[in-house]
């Protein structure tokens, strides 16, 4: 079952991984890419985790991306210690966990591949030039696979955030490998908090799927839990309340903090001298204000700042008879990832025909449990003293 025991939140720091005789921490620190995904900045880098059991049975736990599969090949052999693994348990057939199977298969030509059935109907479609359909063993929902004093237990995990996802429950020393779940950007090398890089990492990797997350959860709270051991970030021991607690209320899309994030697309800066104007008056009231420009801020940690906070401001300049693309492009993110159960207030500004708020009315009213604060403010060009009145009238609606 869940320990759920919130302790000082503030100080919770990156867990270097847990190795004991019998589970080994055998992955690989990635600082050298600069895009996870070929669009997430990751300035400290990703870690690729792969886990050994060793016991009358030896087993992998997932496969690193092939950028690091030697470096993971050598972490492999120095685990074993000439033994041979004799089952490789995927639970996750992304590249970045998957991207070394076939390597490691050809290395140990004895070695069973473990995984759900979606998992191995993929399996083909990453690596046609060998046939590994002979070397499988399908589990399903509850299954397990005795080790010798270890034993996996397998619960499929659908769209957390693949189709053919499952993770892993070792009884013995109560371990959930928990696949891209509790998972973080940053290399274990480098020592920092948790939460802002595993918040990050959440919602623009998992943050679709927040009912498939709050469905594994609900499996999960069925199991004693000492130890949650993700496919990319450090292993959890301590506090586990802390983190499933955060994983509760980003999968149900409630607001983590009460205050405003106000995100700004502005071409010549007027729209930003507004947006920074109207985040002040909202300070004036003793709100919490944070402040974005999409133009040259990390879209990722926007999107992060759009769901942590339980109110939007969206400033832009019209375009094109549209709206300005930074906004487009971060209104569109949103709506890929599942954004809900937020009040919205806009402000527009545009020289001749404004069509920001238009534009952008339309896409939040495509959103789930959304409510447009009125009223929307206009700008023409530049703020002036009449455009007050307005503004204040929407601080006043979204702080009431």
């Amino acid at each position: 079952m869940w320990q759920i025991e919130i302790t000082n939140t503030q100080t919770t720091s990156i867990m270097k991984p847990f190795i004991s005789e019998t589970i080994k921490y055998i992955g690989v620190d990635d600082t050298d890419l600069d895009l996870f995904e070929s669009q997430y900045i990751i300035p400290n880098g990703i870690s690729y985790n792969s886990y050994a059991i060793i016991d009358e049975k030896v087993a992998i736990m997932d496969s690193v991306d092939s950028r690091k599969c030697e470096e993971w090949l050598a972490n492999v052999e120095e685990a074993l210690q000439g033994r041979t693994p004799d089952y490789l348990v995927v639970q996750h057939m992304e590249p970045d966990h998957a991207g070394s199977l076939a390597a490691i298969a050809a290395r140990y030509p004895e070695m069973t591949i473990v995984a759900s059935e979606r998992a191995v109907k993929m399996i083909p479609q990453f690596f046609h030039e060998c046939d590994l359909s002979a070397r499988t063993l399908v589990v399903k929902e509850g299954d397990t696979l005795a080790l010798g004093r270890h034993t996996l237990q397998f619960f499929m995990a659908p769209m957390v955030h693949w189709p053919e996802v499952m993770v892993t429950y070792e009884q013995s020393e109560k371990v959930l490998f928990s696949a891209d779940g509790f998972g973080k950007f940053g290399a274990l090398s480098h020592d920092e908090e948790w939460a802002c890089e595993a918040r990050r990492y959440y919602f623009n990797i998992c943050g679709k799927y927040g009912q498939p997350v709050q469905a594994l959860l609900k499996k999960a709270a069925q199991l004693d839990i000492a130890q949650i051991y993700p496919l990319h970030g450090p292993v959890l021991s301590d506090n586990l309340g802390y983190y499933i607690s955060l994983y509760d209320t980003w999968s149900k899309y409630e607001p983590e903090v009460k205050g405003v994030f106000v995100a700004h697309a502005s071409i010549h800066g007027g729209t930003a001298v507004v947006a920074n104007s109207f985040a002040e008056m909202l300070r004036e009231r003793g709100v919490k204000v944070s402040v974005a420009d999409l133009c040259r801020d990390d879209m990722a940690e926007a999107v992060e700042d759009a769901f942590k906070y339980d109110r939007l401001v969206v400033a832009a300049a019209s375009y094109d008879a549209n709206v300005f693309p930074p906004m487009h492009d971060f209104l569109h993110h949103l709506q890929l990832k599942g954004y809900q159960k937020r009040r919205v207030g806009i402000i527009e500004n545009g020289s001749w025909a404004p069509t920001a708020g238009r534009v952008m009315r339309g896409m939040l009213e495509q959103m789930k449990e959304v409510e447009i604060v009125e009223p929307m403010v206009t700008i023409i060009s530049r703020m002036k003293p009449e455009n007050q009145e307005a503004m204040r009238a929407l601080a006043d609606a979204l702080t009431e």
